[in-house]
This record gives C-alpha cells, sequence and structure tokens, in this order.
C-alpha cells in the first residue's frame, strides 16, 4: 500500500525483509557488469612532468627584470599558441594519433589539445605561482612519455624566446627614444648657448656683479670728474697768466733785453671771468656726479664754460700796435713760451680726461641698461633653463632605463634571467590512467542499490494487498473488528489472509450500512 498511506519506519523494514532479494540482485550484478565492461574500453596512459619557474641569478636590486608579467598571464599566452594547429599538427602526425578513429584533422586535434593538461601550482607560502604541470594522456605509455617531453620542451623553449623577443624589443624602442631625447637635448643646449652668448653681462645671477661695477664706476667717473675740475682750473690759471705776460710791453733797454720780460699785472675783468670759469666748472663737476652728460643742466653749464672762455680769448688777445720801424717778428719771451706750452699740455689732458669721462659714462650706460633688461631676461632664460631640465632629466632617465634593459637583454641571452627549469621529466606509465577499474565496479554496485529500490518502490506503489490494519483504514477508512492469525503454509497464509481481510472489510461495511438505516 505504498501508493495510499503514508509510510513509517516499520512499513520500509517490512518492505526490505519481504523483497530483500530484488534489492541484492542488481546491487550484485550490475558490479559484474560494469568492472567487465570497462575492459572493453581502450586503455590510456597518462605521462606528467613538473615544470618550476626558476628566478633570475643576479639580484634585482642590480638588474631589474623587463619582464613583470606574472605566471598566469604568460602560461594563457604560451598556452593559446603552444596549443594552436601550426604547433601541434606536426606532432600529431609525426606519432600518428587517433588514427584508428578515422577522423578530419580538425577532430583530431581538438582529441589532442583535450588530452593536454596544463595545470599551475599554488603555493601558500610564496606570492605568485612557483611553477606548473604538464600531462598527456595517450593510448600507448611511450607515445604519452615522447609528445608530453615534446610539449614541455615548446614550453621551456617558448619562454625564453618570448623574454628574448620582450626583452630586445624593450631595448630597440628606448633606443629609438633615447635618440630622440639626444636631439632635443642638443637643440635645447643650441638654444641655451646662443641665448647666453647673446645676453652676457644680463644672464640671472650676473646682477650683483653689474651693480658692483656699476658703484666702481660712479667712483671712477666722480674721480674722473674731480681731475677734470682740477685740470681746467690749472688751464685757466695757466690762461689767465699767458694772458697778463702778453699784454706786458716790450722793455727798450740794452740788446740783452730785446725779449720783452713777463710783468704782472692785474685785469679786473679778466680776473671776474676766471672766478665765473672755476665756478662753472665747479658746477659741471657736480652735476656729472648725478646725472650724464646729456643732462639739460649739464650741457648749459658746458654752454656758459663755453661762452666764458671765448671773451677770455678775446680779452687775452694782443693789441698793442707795431712801432715804426720795429722788425716784423718778435720774439717771445721763454716764459711766455713755457706758458704756452704748459697751456697746450693742460689742454690735452684735459681732452684726455674728457674722453675717460666719456668712456666711464657710455660703459655705466651699459651697465644700466644690463640691470634694466634684467627681468625680462630672467623670465625667458628661465623658460629656456626649463625646457632644458626637462630634455635633460628626460634624457637622464631614458639612459637610465636603457642601461638596465642591456643588461636584462644580456641577461636573457645568457639565459640568467627567470625561466622555466624542468623538475621533474616526463616520466613512463607503468599502469594505465583509465579505465580505473574499482571506480566502475563502484559505479556499479550504486547504480544496482538505486535500481533495486527503485524497483522494490514501484512493485509496492502498484501493490493493492491489504497486509495489516493501517491498510484496511486507509483503504476503506472503516475500523477493524478482528484480526485471525494464519496459521499454515505461506501461500495459503497470503491467499487465506486476503480472503479474510476481505470478508472483514464486507462486514464492516455491512454492519456501518444497518447502523444507517437504524
Amino acid at each position: 500500500m505504498l501508493g495510499h498511506r503514508p509510510l513509517v519506519p516499520e512499513d520500509y523494514l517490512t518492505i526490505l525483509k519481504r523483497r530483500w532479494w530484488l534489492v541484492l540482485l542488481p546491487l550484485l550484478i550490475l558490479p559484474i557488469v560494469s568492472y567487465s565492461f570497462s575492459y572493453t574500453i581502450p586503455p590510456e596512459y597518462l605521462s606528467q612532468t613538473l615544470v618550476l619557474v626558476e628566478g633570475q641569478k643576479v639580484s634585482e636590486g642590480y638588474v631589474k627584470p623587463v619582464i613583470n608579467d606574472d605566471l598566469d598571464s604568460q602560461l594563457s599566452s604560451m598556452k593559446e599558441q603552444i596549443l594552436s594547429r601550426s604547433r601541434l599538427q606536426p606532432i600529431l602526425e609525426s606519432y600518428n594519433l587517433f588514427s584508428n578513429l578515422h577522423a578530419d584533422m580538425d577532430t583530431r586535434l581538438d582529441l589532442m589539445r583535450k588530452d593536454i593538461e596544463i595545470k599551475p601550482i599554488h603555493s601558500e607560502l610564496a606570492r605568485g605561482l612557483p611553477g606548473f604541470y604538464i600531462s598527456f594522456k595517450a593510448s600507448d605509455p611511450h607515445v604519452a612519455q615522447a609528445v608530453c617531453t615534446e610539449i614541455t620542451s615548446m614550453f621551456t623553449n617558448e619562454n625564453l624566446k618570448q623574454r628574448a623577443q620582450s626583452a630586445e624589443g624593450t631595448t630597440d624602442f628606448l633606443k629609438g627614444q633615447l635618440d630622440n631625447a639626444k636631439r632635443n637635448l642638443d637643440e635645447q643646449d643650441t638654444k641655451l648657448a646662443q641665448f647666453q652668448q647673446k645676453n652676457i653681462g644680463r644672464l640671472p645671477g650676473e646682477e650683483n656683479t653689474n651693480s658692483s661695477m656699476l658703484g666702481t664706476l660712479s667712483t671712477q667717473l666722480e674721480a674722473a670728474n674731480q681731475d677734470l675740475a682740477r685740470k681746467e682750473q690749472d688751464r685757466a690759471m695757466i690762461q689767465s697768466i699767458l694772458a697778463q705776460a702778453t699784454n706786458t710791453p716790450a722793455s727798450t733797454g740794452t740788446a740783452s733785453s730785446a725779449i720783452p720780460a713777463i710783468v704782472p699785472m692785474t685785469n679786473p675783468a679778466l680776473d671776474a671771468e676766471q672766478a665765473e670759469l672755476q665756478t662753472l666748472q665747479s658746477q659741471e663737476a657736480d652735476l656729472l656726479l648725478h646725472y650724464t652728460s646729456d643732462y639739460p643742466e649739464v650741457v648749459s653749464v658746458r654752454r656758459k664754460i663755453a661762452d666764458v672762455r671765448r671773451k677770455m680769448s678775446q680779452q687775452t688777445a694782443p693789441s698793442a700796435p707795431r712801432t715804426p720801424g720795429s722788425p716784423s717778428i718778435v720774439r717771445e719771451n721763454p716764459a711766455v713760451q713755457q706758458l704756452r706750452a704748459q697751456l697746450k699740455y693742460a689742454e690735452l689732458g684735459i681732452d684726455a680726461k674728457r674722453k675717460e669721462q666719456a668712456q666711464i659714462q657710455a660703459t655705466m650706460r651699459g651697465y644700466q641698461e644690463k640691470l634694466e633688461a634684467s627681468p625680462l631676461v630672467d623670465q625667458q632664460y628661465k623658460l629656456l633653463t626649463r625646457d632644458h631640465d626637462t630634455a635633460q632629466t628626460f634624457y637622464n632617465d631614458l639612459q637610465t632605463k636603457m642601461n638596465t634593459a642591456t643588461m636584462s637583454t644580456d641577461l636573457e641571452k645568457r639565459q640568467e634571467g627567470e625561466h622555466f627549469q624542468v623538475m621533474d621529466a616526463a616520466n613512463l606509465p607503468d599502469a594505465p590512467f583509465s579505465p580505473k577499474r574499482p571506480i566502475f565496479a563502484v559505479t556499479g554496485a550504486g547504480f544496482g542499490l538505486a535500481l533495486g529500490l527503485l524497483v522494490s518502490g514501484l512493485l509496492e506503489y502498484r501493490d493493492t494487498t491489504l497486509r495489516s490494519e493501517r491498510d484496511i483504514w486507509a483503504f476503506t477508512n472503516l475500523p477493524t473488528l478482528g484480526v485471525i492469525p494464519v496459521s499454515d503454509t505461506p501461500d495459503t497464509r497470503a491467499r487465506q489472509g486476503l480472503r479474510r481481510l476481505v470478508s472483514l472489510f464486507r462486514f464492516g461495511k455491512k454492519k456501518q450500512l444497518a447502523g444507517a438505516h437504524s
């Protein structure tokens, strides 16, 4: 009555006692069948190798690696390349793999890819992946070992090739960038040199030198002005003495006094002109201490000095008439000649001092112009030096990277950088990897148990036999009046039990109807 009422644990035990042979029979037969069936499956042998990632032998503090990708990305990239058709087809044709299937090349390649397994090793102690396993399955152990060895060799060679290509590519790229940076730096050097040559004396840092030179020139100009004033005073004095000497009448004495002697004479007008000239020269010297020679007051004072000198020259001109019978050529007194020579020498000294004064003033104007132009030159110089410093920094950085890349490339060529090391060579399997016959037997036992339980449950569900008071209650929903035990053979007990249960059912039904009529 499996399908007519809920079951309790006692019902399950009862069913198991009654249907035990239905559960035991598949449980014994199916493991034997599945174990026997495993012998019909062609065996497969698994060859496996261990590849470890060995770090570079030179410390990264001295030579930094060019390739910084983790092992996962490297394996993914290499796996796609190695499992390509161009790489696997020569191995497939060399060992004639899957030829018994009579399939096309693409199908055989797909089957070969499925038999190749790359399994990374995850370490809990070190960061990253310390290595990986490579395995291959084949129907022949020697073929499995040979193919696994070739695939491992392809991985190690591909790793060295990729690292070398990456290092060389990085070196070539940095070399091109370094050449461009050098050309840019040379251009900046040329511009900076031309600017420095064009603005000598006005560059940043030369303001203090210019100021010091301007102060020195100011001192020299003051000294020159004072020296010029003294020389002009001496010249004025000589002119005054010469004027007095030339205005003295000639002596008519003896032959030895035929040359007129110098007799000092006072001339009030000439003395006034001389005093005015000295005053104007002092004003000129004082103005030149503060202003240039082009300053209007300086020009005005110099004009007045020229007027006074012109007047003095007119007053000192000789006006004595010749006496009748006097000779046409009169010899001057040697003292007068000496005064004239001194006057000429004084004028030459004044002219030289004025030229020196003009030269100092021109030099001062040059230094003043340099000081005035310093802010603009400083701004332009900062722009040039900033571009130059940027180009220099970029060039130095590229030079450092270029040196690092060159050393890394040399390490890769010597195979002293990070590389794959075959730790365990591909083994020759001595037992097939599949089929696993114990697993087949256990799986068959599981299916047999499930089949036995399923058949027993289905039979119990379809069985309508009344075997207990709970079955009668679930079927008729009537109470049981009595139970007659079976005391005969099992078959008789089964038939009689069924009849008794039916009679009990009918008796209970009649009693229920009689109660309803009453």
